[in-house]
């Protein structure tokens, strides 16, 4: 090896770091600058080896595009040679094609290999070809033009894609309706972040957010608004791209054109966001090799002054050069609100999930940054996924060493911190009184835990549990005092609080549910659901309760009646209910299946507080609901109206069989059910109340 090499090699990466440095200068002031080479060279994370790239090396072997004629989704992937990097997205969209009727359209950029020849053999592919070189710029709009599909998808040829990716930009859409672009979460090869959506600043320059983090971080990981997107994998609405007449051609070849995109989609009053769980592999720079004072690069300086000529007015609202990013952020919401409770929520687990995390939804929808911090420190991968989906972000180990740290050092920017539950409500009350003087604090009981546990010591006749429900009635109502606001869940206990604690703010924010409506009629049905999980007490002594008085009870009225049981069961436990007769079905993600074949849900607790979410979630679908007094509680229902209410075994069985022989019965409790959802436990009702005690 010649000797000299490795000091040519270190002269060359000199010289092209100082011609970067020179052109960052231009592009960005000293300040800017700065922070580009501080981001560059600050410590990275370890590589990623998960993503399993595909091999550029690869023969081209046969491939082939499951397409369709009339798609919902036109992917638009403009191309200038480097065919094996085309051939390996090409096979990742193969690999994982979006679940949408979708068409792929390749746009050949006059490329002078083999690129027209090797794409024209590929299945279910069209392809589109320049006569002459037209850039990203123009090749892009003639793609969008020849699409079929209401959604434009703008790829990158260096590129590859991972599961779901599509279908993560199409949710953005529907859950936000003034979405008007959404752009992917993109990765370096090597599992590193590239971006997470991008920052303009007063001087047209702009700021990659999260540019070498680790992918898996949850701070980025949540959807968000951002100012723009890049276009190397971005959706839009096509009647939209239409409306705002494409990219502009003022930036052909290209650089700033996603830019430009994202502003006219805000000055029309739609908004940008990145979507995390849509991951994109880059290979960032293939496509437009080159330093910044020659090849496609220059023209990055270029656009940026007409960009910034055309958006002057829009900039002055933009935060200036060296405006610290955390500040930036802040700019782009309401303000900052944490919510803490025992673990992250599951929606699949138990109402509480479903609940806090309608909360949390409630909020991000009006602008607010929520953060939710389990109590355990731990959320699993998928958690991190969905929430970060929602626009929630986790505070969670590795990534958060302790809760009182965090709000020691972030405290001050809270506008509110809401703890679920006493156990956490203790544990926190005073870090938030100390370290965020400006937040509201407010106490969310989810149900009233001294209630629960006196109504079970009352039952059982345990002393020992009558002692700690006069200490947990001792420090929940010290809490409820100190409070802001403190949240209960049913009217019942507001009365109850209105008693014992008059001084204090208590407000009503009950369960929150969609109403999903009945999706099937009375025919056919039988058997009975119980939702919920063993570990909550109340649940653990209705499946006993089931196991050894009402299935016996229910079977001499018929033999073949089922009870099935969804939800968390240890594996003794579970084999004991089973050996009684019970059906154990553990954790279901979707009941809606079983809802719409069910006669009935059925809710024999004999103990416990709050308003029961397994009672509101079956009510949701229309299914009817057999539950004890104590299950009804504070729901506003009505015996015989919209619930059969029954306080013992037999009592359950008569009201199984009046159901099962009585269409008119089940079809008015049915109907009534929903309205009640509708009427009582709304979005609405429960964002006026957080309204209430944030603002």
């Amino acid at each position: 090896m010649d000797v000299s090499t490795p000091f040519s090699w270190r002269y060359r990466r000199l010289l092209s770091m100082a011609r970067r440095v020179r052109a960052s200068i231009a592009l960005r002031g000293w300040r800017g600058t700065i922070g580009r080479i501080s981001q560059d060279f600050a410590r990275r994370p370890e590589v990623d080896d998960s993503l399993r790239l595909l091999p550029l090396e690869e023969v081209f072997v046969a491939l082939s595009l499951p397409t369709s004629s009339v798609p919902r989704v036109s992917i638009v992937i403009p191309v200038h040679g480097k065919i094996e990097y085309t051939l390996a997205c090409l096979r990742s969209i193969a690999n994982h094609p979006p679940t949408d009727p979708f068409e792929v359209i390749v746009v050949d950029d006059a490329s002078q290999d083999n690129t027209a020849a090797t794409l024209a053999a590929i299945p279910g592919l069209r392809l589109l070809s320049n006569e002459q070189n037209l850039g990203f710029v123009g090749s892009c709009n003639a793609g969008a033009a020849a699409a079929r599909g209401a959604f434009l998808v703008f790829l990158n040829n260096d590129t590859q894609v991972t599961r779901g990716w599509t279908e993560a930009l199409l949710r953005c859409f529907d859950r936000h309706p003034d979405a008007g672009i959404a752009g992917s979460q993109l990765v370096y090869p090597d599992g590193r972040l590239q971006e997470a959506g991008a920052w303009v600043f007063s001087d047209a320059s702009a700021w990659n957010i999260g540019r070498f983090d680790s992918r898996r971080n949850p701070a980025m990981r949540y959807s968000r608004k951002v100012d723009y997107v890049s276009g190397a994998s971005l959706a839009i609405p096509r009647d939209l791209f239409e409306e705002l007449g494409g990219f502009d051609p003022r930036y052909a070849p290209g650089y700033y054109e996603d830019t430009d995109l994202g502003f006219a989609a805000r000055a029309a009053n739609r908004s940008v966001w990145y979507v995390p769980d849509s991951v994109v592999i880059h290979a960032e720079g293939i496509s437009s090799a080159g330093i910044v004072e020659s090849g496609m690069k220059r023209f990055q300086e270029i656009n940026r002054g007409k960009f910034a000529e055309k958006w002057r007015d829009a900039l002055l609202s933009q935060p200036t050069p060296g405006t610290g990013l955390a500040a930036v952020d802040r700019a782009h919401h309401r303000g900052n609100i944490l919510v803490v409770d025992t673990m992250t929520p599951d929606a699949s687990r138990d109402s509480g999930s479903l609940r806090i995390i309608s909360m949390m939804r409630l909020l991000v929808g009006e602008g607010w940054h929520v953060m939710f911090a389990p109590d355990d420190g731990h959320a699993e991968e998928g958690a991190i996924r969905d929430l970060g989906s929602l626009g929630i972000e986790l505070l969670v180990k590795p990534w958060m060493a302790s809760l009182p740290a965090w709000l020691a050092a972030q405290g001050h920017d809270l506008r509110a911190a809401i703890l679920c539950r006493h156990t956490v409500a203790d544990q926190y009350a005073g870090f938030v009184r100390r370290h965020a003087p400006k937040a509201k604090l407010i106490f969310d009981t989810v149900d009233l835990h001294f209630l629960r546990e006196e109504r079970a010591a009352e039952r059982s006749g345990n002393s020992a549990l009558a002692r700690q429900a006069e200490t947990t009635r001792r420090h929940e109502l010290a809490l409820i005092q100190r409070a802001d606001t403190t949240f209960v869940v049913s009217e019942y206990e507001r009365d109850m609080l209105a008693r014992l604690v008059p001084s204090a703010r208590v407000d009503l924010l009950s369960n929150i549910h969609e109403v999903h409506g009945r999706q099937a009629g009375y025919a056919g049905r039988r058997d009975l659901l119980f939702i919920g999980g063993f570990g909550h007490p109340p649940n653990a002594d209705a499946m006993r309760w089931m196991a050894s008085e009402i299935l016996s009870e229910l079977r001499l009225l018929d033999p073949k009646v089922q009870i099935l049981i969804a939800g968390d069961v240890p594996e003794g436990e579970r084999r004991a209910l089973e050996e009684s007769g019970l059906v154990v079905l553990g954790r279901v993600p979707d009941l809606a299946p079983l809802m719409n074949r069910v006669l009935a849900s059925i809710a024999p607790l004999r103990f416990g507080a709050g308003v029961k979410g397994k009672v509101n979630m079956s009510m949701s679908h229309g299914l009817p609901v057999i539950g004890t007094t104590v299950a009804v509680e504070g729901m506003r229902l009505t015996d015989g109206v919209d619930v059969l209410v029954a306080d013992d075994a037999t009592a359950m069985a008569n009201a199984y069989s009046r159901l099962a022989n009585d269409e008119a019965l089940w079809t008015g409790i049915s109907d009534l059910a929903l309205e009640n959802v509708r009427k009582h436990f709304s979005a609405d009702a429960a964002l006026a109340a957080l309204n209430r005690a944030i603002l």
